[in-house]
Formats: structure tokens, C-alpha cells, sequence
């Protein structure tokens, strides 16, 4: 016995063929036309709102006059030499915030308790900072993946390093005050800080840096945490104010350690 079979269902009618033009934009993968919407456009006038507050990425060392972050960028492909002419204070900022981005740091040093005790303090172990005597430092293999800060904290004349900036690579050199050493340390360094000085080691840093005859006055006037950056033609002014934990770690701005 079989079972009836149904009629068949009637055939969808053909879809129309799409237009010329519409089937040109599709032949050539323009893809479907989406609903159609008004432009997004901002006045002149709002664009200033888009501004991101930094302007890099890196580490914030402090905040400018304007009050906006100041961001130096540490972990980069190519070498990058940073000659601070200041206290211990702000190098030890400094190389915290670093490790806390993820940097390897290396610190040389012929004071060595003074970082130890801040890297027992964080319990990073010797793959966030370590502490090397002055001219111990081993080759640090940095890459992209794991970018390296050497801080040299070796004294008034601090010999020339074995471990030098590379890729992924950069080292700040920390100079207490001007010394015979400081113009070649200045030719070599990209970016240079200085913080309260003499008038007469201003005057001599001024001449090194080209500065105007308004910012060699303000250096021995600087607050402790104020630091003049000196790019090859940009000058910042950078006040670094601790957070809670690096005020437990490190005491309050100093400039004399």
C-alpha cells in the first residue's frame, strides 16, 4: 500500500536581476550597501577634545607645567642613552616605574645597599632588578619581549660602561653633580635631565645644552622633584611627586642623597 503523496510546493518566482551599477560594485567585492546613515563630523573646535592625555608610551615620570603626564619612552628597537645630572631619589623613581612596565632593570652601582634594599622590598627577584658592582654587569639579552633599563649609579667619573644601549636596550647614566666626565656623557645622550645645580655648574650646562639664558637662572632655584629634560630641541620642565608606595620605599623628593 502507498502512502499519497503531497502536491509539490510551487516554485519561488526568479529574483530580479540586481542593476548595472549594483551588480558592477559587487562583481569587483565593494560588498553589500549598508543602511544609510549621516557622516560623523566634528567642528574644528571639538577635535581638541580627541587629545589622549600621553602622548607615548613608556614610563610617566612626573607631570609637566600644563599638568599633563610626562611619559619617557625607555623600550625602544633602536639604543637610547639618558644622562641624568640629579639625585638618587629620582633614579630610583624612575627605575620602579620601569620594572613596573614590564623592563628588565640592571643597575650598576658602587652603592649597592642602597639598591638592594629596594629590590628586596619589591620581591621581584633578579628578572625584574638586579644589583651588579661597577663593571659586573652581564650581557643582559634584551629583545622586544623583554626590554632592559641599565641604570649606571656609578659616581662623579662612572667608567665607560661594558654593557652599552642597544636594541631594546637603554641606560640612564646617573651623575650627583657635574663632573670632568659630563660633556662627553652629554654628546652621547639622547635626552638629558638636570636638576637643582650651582649657578656656577648651570652656567657650564647651559653652555653644554644651548640653553636660554632663562632656564640656566631657574636651575639652582629647581624644587626637589623638578627636573629640566633636554631633548635635541624640546625642554620640559617635570615635576615627579611619588605615589603612596614609592613614598614607603623611598622617602619623600630629595635632591641630595
Amino acid at each position: 500500500m502507498s502512502l499519497p503523496t503531497s502536491p509539490p510546493a510551487p516554485s519561488a518566482p526568479p529574483a530580479p536581476a540586481p542593476a548595472p551599477g549594483l551588480r558592477a560594485a559587487l562583481r569587483t567585492g565593494f560588498g553589500l550597501l549598508g543602511p544609510r546613515h549621516q557622516r560623523h563630523a566634528l567642528t574644528i573646535e571639538q577635535i581638541d577634545s580627541l587629545a589622549l592625555p600621553i602622548g607615548d608610551d613608556g614610563v610617566i615620570i612626573g607631570a609637566d607645567s600644563a599638568g599633563q603626564p610626562a611619559v619617557l619612552g625607555v623600550n625602544r628597537p633602536t639604543p637610547y642613552d639618558v644622562l641624568l645630572i640629579g639625585g638618587l631619589w629620582t633614579a630610583q623613581v624612575i627605575a620602579l616605574r620601569a620594572a613596573a612596565t614590564g623592563a628588565r632593570v640592571a643597575v650598576e652601582t658602587g652603592r649597592a645597599q642602597s639598591w638592594a634594599q629596594l629590590v628586596q622590598a619589591l620581591g621581584v627577584g633578579q628578572a625584574g632588578m638586579s644589583v651588579h658592582d661597577v663593571g659586573r654587569v652581564p650581557p643582559q639579552g634584551a629583545s622586544a619581549g623583554s626590554p632592559v633599563l641599565v641604570v649606571r649609579d656609578c659616581g662623579m667619573r662612572p667608567p665607560r660602561g661594558r654593557v652599552v644601549s642597544g636594541p631594546w636596550q637603554s641606560v640612564l647614566t646617573l651623575l650627583p653633580y657635574l663632573s670632568p666626565v659630563a660633556p662627553r656623557l652629554v654628546r652621547q645622550a639622547r635626552l638629558v635631565g638636570v636638576q637643582r645645580v650651582s649657578p656656577d655648574e648651570a652656567a657650564q650646562i647651559g653652555r653644554l645644552l644651548g640653553l636660554p639664558r632663562g632656564d640656566v637662572e631657574s636651575l639652582p632655584t629647581l624644587a626637589d622633584g623638578v627636573t629640566l629634560w633636554c631633548a635635541e630641541r624640546d625642554r620640559q620642565y617635570v615635576m615627579t611627586r611619588a605615589t603612596d608606595a614609592e613614598n614607603g620605599l623611598l622617602g619623600t623628593a630629595r635632591r641630595m642623597d
